[in-house]
């Protein structure tokens, strides 16, 4: 919408969407058990833009009215003769709803159940019991009925006196009796009742002994607490009937450790747990010890209590105003125990995810994409759970101007690169003078629509290029013209896809391994995948115009070594990679292995070592070694500096014999005579160094590994031997005269 604001700005809500244009219910049914052949009112009121016409449906199908169900004049629904099932006609029970609707729109109440009211026989009856004199006895009875019944005790076809705190009546039927005396023997009956019936158990007998042993006796939970799931405001009776000798003491705790609290809390008879109006808070799991007095000695029961909550709602949907062609939202929140289930309507049919509309957020938003007319209308939330369900509403208007203009037409997207491409579109059939600007709305073809986002562009504008796209990916496009009265409907949607997108150089090192031999070192680049790249090796005498390779390779190596190179070369190597969309950029190395061929040359003079490595430990070893290496060292630096001064006096009769001749003279290179060599005399002319550099020019990066010419001295110079240069340099030879 950003976007959007560039142009213009968007009204928010409707001024006219308020309490006289809005469609709600001020009284929605609730759930009924009604006695058989008796009526009942499903109450229902709604209030909004008149006229305003209810009706009802029951399991989802509407309702028709006639005898046996009359809608009355506030909207009400009036079931005079409630009939069951199981009974020789059609059945009044079911889930009930009313639906209500305006020219604004349809909304649908809550659903209502009802029930016929019943009672069934006692599938559990009081059992005969034996006790001692001050021992506790216990009587149950258990019936299911619609309403839950109330179940009462009497004793001998008499109503037990609850005033007296020996006896304890739970409310699931259950009789408890404590000290013992012989006056509590006789016959009991339990007595359930409810508005559909009343039932009476069968009898059960009490017998009290005399009085019990007083020998010690260990504590034991006879009825520990049962696991219960209520709904929220109901009261949890959690049972707990301890003996021993003598009497145990009954406590009551969290097995998570927190206080149980006080409030709504009780504790009935000698050790059961009452939590009246409970909540979900009061869900986990209550542990009942009973403990012998003044000792660590306890039994231990324990049940779970699961407390449920209907759903209601923290945020409702807000009734909006939105121009045709942009997008409409709406949120809401519900909480509930369990979490409850949130489902739209519109206008009372179920909406589900597809086309423009979408669900996120466990269906708590709702957007709608591109709206148009035929999406005005009433939308409604409704969260629903175990324990009962709620439902709220809100409106969505179209906003919808005359003479806007039409969709932009012929809309075309080519891909210019990995991460762009180019949009363009045509103008407008109809109502094209107030165009103000186009909104290009994109999104990746995979992604929903409210994951999309907008470029705006001028009015006299018919292209666009969409850069920073991913590569090899499908994107969506399509256009909206836009007024000061509001957005076009949008152009046909068109598809492209980005190019794919060609590894990147890789990065690339070079390990000399011997005098003819190198490797090379990479990482693996983005963009490259095993199945359809690899890697492709070029190399060639940088003194050479051709290379060679490629040396094809997979995408699983890292290395790759070269062999069988001339040692007096510099070589340029180039490492690229590839992929099915084409060859990336390579990366270029120069290696020389004149270095290399040095080091592999035969041994100095002197072997300063040789004789270190014997005697390590001894003193008399260690003196001598370092004699002989200090005359070694000696030794060497003088035959480097007179081997060097030899060298420039060689040179230098090399320029006497290279100069012009001053009288008859000769010069024979590659075998000269003894009768030649006594030609030369030391008062002749020689040459300036500067000429002898001209005459032996130095070759930088030659590509060949030059020699320099050392003239022996035996007497007169004699012959040329051929030295090696250091790595990286170069003299041009002189031609033999021969």
């Amino acid at each position: 919408l950003s976007a959007l604001n560039v142009f213009f700005s968007l009204p928010d809500i409707d001024p006219d969407v308020g309490h006289s244009t809005e469609l709600a219910f001020t009284v929605e049914p609730s759930d009924e058990i009604v006695v058989p052949e008796q009526s009942v009112v499903l109450g229902c009121r709604a209030e909004g833009t008149p006229p305003v016409r209810v009706t009802w449906r029951k399991n989802g199908a509407e309702l028709p009215e006639s005898t046996h169900a009359l809608v009355l004049g506030n909207g009400s629904l009036l079931l005079p003769n409630f009939r069951p099932d199981g009974g020789t006609g059609p059945s009044d029970e079911g889930d009930y709803d009313c639906v209500a609707q305006n020219r604004f729109g349809l909304v649908v109440s809550r659903k209502a159940r009802i029930q016929a009211a019943t009672m069934s026989d006692f599938h559990v009856h009081p059992q005969a019991t034996v006790g001692e004199e001050g021992g506790v006895a216990r009587f149950q009875c258990q019936i299911h009925g619609l309403p839950k019944p109330l179940i009462l005790w009497e004793k001998n076809h008499i109503p037990i006196d609850t005033r007296n705190d020996r006896y304890t009546l739970l409310p699931k039927g259950v009789l408890q009796i404590t000290g013992l005396r012989a006056e509590d023997s006789g016959i009991f009956h339990c007595v359930a009742s409810n508005i559909a019936s009343v039932r009476v158990s069968q009898g059960a007998s009490l017998t009290v002994s005399g009085s019990g042993s007083s020998a010690y006796k260990e504590p034991t939970i006879l009825v520990g607490p049962e696991n219960l799931t209520l709904t929220v405001h109901q009261t949890a009776v959690l049972e707990c009937v301890a003996t021993g000798n003598p009497r145990p003491i009954v406590s009551w705790s969290r097995l998570d450790g927190r206080p149980i609290g006080v409030e709504g809390i009780q504790v009935l008879g000698t050790g059961n747990l009452i939590i009246s109006d409970v909540t979900v808070q009061h869900s986990g799991v209550y542990v009942c010890a009973a403990n012998r007095p003044g000792t660590r000695v306890r039994r231990t029961a324990q049940g779970q209590l699961v407390v449920q909550a209907p759903a209601e709602f923290i945020q409702h949907p807000q009734s909006i105003s939105r121009p045709a062609g942009t997008t409409a939202m709406f949120t809401c929140q519900a909480q509930g125990e369990p979490p409850p289930h949130v489902t739209w309507l519109k206008n009372g049919q179920v909406l589900g995810p597809g086309g423009h509309v979408r669900l996120r957020n466990n269906n708590s938003t709702l957007t709608i994409s591109g709206i148009g007319p035929e999406d005005e209308a009433i939308y409604q939330c409704v969260a629903e759970n175990s324990a009962g369900s709620s439902q709220a509403s809100a409106r969505l208007t179209v906003l919808w101007a005359e003479g806007l203009p039409g969709p932009p037409r012929d809309v075309r997207a080519v891909s210019v690169s990995a991460t762009s491409v180019c949009v363009s579109w045509s103008e407008p059939l109809l109502n094209t003078k107030e165009i103000i600007g186009y909104v290009l709305h994109i999104r990746k073809a995979a992604d929903p629509p409210e994951l999309e986002y907008q470029e705006a562009v001028s009015k006299s504008t018919f292209q666009q290029l969409v850069s920073d796209l991913e590569p090899s990916t499908s994107y969506s496009f399509y256009i909206k013209a836009y007024t000061p009265r509001g957005a076009s409907l949008a152009s046909v949607p068109t598809l492209a896809s980005t190019l794919g997108e060609v590894p990147a150089p890789p990065p690339l090192s070079i390990r000399v391994l011997s005098s003819n031999s190198v490797q090379l070192l990479w990482e693996l680049p983005t963009k490259l995948t095993q199945r359809d790249g690899g890697f492709k090796v070029f190399y060639r005498p940088a003194s050479q115009a051709l290379f060679t390779g490629p040396i094809v390779l997979p995408g699983t190596l890292t290395a790759y070594n070269i062999t069988q190179l001339d040692p007096t070369e510099v070589y340029e190597v180039k490492l690229l990679a590839y992929n099915q969309h084409g060859d990336g950029n390579a990366t270029v190395r120069f290696v020389s292995l004149r270095g290399a061929s040095e080091r592999t040359a035969p041994g100095p003079p002197c072997d300063c070592r040789k004789d270190e490595t014997s005697n390590k430990t001894s003193a008399t070893g260690i003196i001598i070694g370092i004699h002989i290496g200090v005359t070694c060292i000696i030794f060497c630096v003088l035959f480097l500096m007179f081997g060097y001064r030899g060298r420039l006096l060689q040179c230098k009769d090399m320029e006497d014999q290279l100069s012009p001749p001053q009288g008859p003279r000769s010069l024979a290179l590659n075998g000269m005579g003894q009768g030649d060599r006594g030609q030369l005399t030391g008062d002749e002319k020689r040459l300036d160094l500067n000429e002898l550099e001209q005459l032996f020019p130095l070759s930088l990066g030659s590509g060949q590994q030059g020699s320099r010419l050392m003239v022996s001295q035996q007497g007169n110079c004699a012959s040329l031997k051929p030295q090696p240069l250091p790595s990286g340099f170069s003299l041009a030879r002189v031609p033999s005269r021969h």
